[in-house]
């Protein structure tokens, strides 16, 4: 399935106004962060270093974006109190802010009445979504973009809402 999908990079460099990403979980088993997630759970020390090999690619990515005057945003749906794994992405989150991204944080209990859709996503213009599918443990198993006008609407509604509901990362306290 992600053989024939753009990265996000590709899809990244060509929007022109918007790139929002919708997360929804609180756990993600992403591979790259297993070494890091774990060392931050036995000694509460996080790769913050936005020129870090770790970081350097997403920092790059988003600057450039950003300084094109692509509004790139981020919120997290999360459950409280939070898991480990929202716990440090909350700690690292001050990289994607430094980076240029807006990020929020909508505790799970205000996103009731909320139409939102069955995946995390990334939706680029109002228009491109693409799907991000992750198994029961939080590994990611693969992507799929979709243009359905039906989806990408869902997609914009969604997100606006619970970017209305949600706290700004410097304003979101960990409970």
């Amino acid at each position: 399935m992600s053989l024939s999908v753009p990265t996000l990079a590709e899809l990244m460099d060509g929007c022109t106004r918007s790139a929002v990403h919708l997360e929804m979980r609180d756990h993600y088993g992403v591979a790259a962060e297993a070494a890091d997630f774990r060392a931050w759970l036995e000694t509460g020390r996080l790769d913050t270093d936005p020129d870090s090999p770790g970081w350097a690619p997403w920092v790059a990515l988003v600057s450039r974006t950003v300084a094109r005057g692509v509004a790139v945003r981020r919120a997290r749906i999360v459950s409280e109190p939070v898991s480990d794994y929202i716990h440090y992405e909350h700690a690292s989150t001050v990289v994607n802010v430094n980076a240029g991204e807006e990020v929020r944080w909508l505790p799970r209990r205000r996103a009731s009445g909320i139409a939102l859709p069955g995946n995390d996503f990334w939706l680029f213009d109002d228009r491109t979504i693409r799907w991000g599918y992750f198994s029961g443990d939080g590994a990611l198993v693969g992507h799929e973009v979709s243009e359905d006008p039906a989806a990408a609407k869902l997609c914009t509604e969604a997100f606006d809402t619970v970017w209305a509901r949600a706290v700004p990362h410097s304003q979101y306290e960990i409970h």
